[in-house]
């Protein structure tokens, strides 16, 4: 059970650090480069839901694994850098 949870947040991890790079990468310069703004539309809305995925996610990481403030704070924080939830996914690895 704890083995697939972990499985299941380290794949929304990564899928929502992914379309927040896809957002910023691609979808960002195709609306403000090339006046096509189609693509943000579509990307954040597929980002917006992943990364309330995320959250509900942390929440049920944070009751299963009793994890402190500190690191819910983190993992929160995470979702708004770039690479974070790789970082944190590869710091949850080296604890498990």
């Amino acid at each position: 059970m704890e083995q697939s949870v972990r499985t299941w947040f380290r794949w929304i991890s990564y899928l929502e650090a992914i379309s927040f790079l896809v957002l910023l990468g691609i979808a960002m310069p195709l609306k403000y480069m090339f006046d096509s703004p189609e693509a943000v539309a579509v990307t954040g809305g597929i980002h917006g839901f992943l990364f309330s995925v995320y959250l509900v996610a942390i929440a049920v990481m944070a009751v299963l694994f009793k994890w402190k403030m500190i690191r819910i704070a983190g993992a929160i924080l995470a979702a708004f850098l770039p690479f974070g939830p790789f970082v944190l996914e590869r710091r949850l690895k080296a604890e498990a």
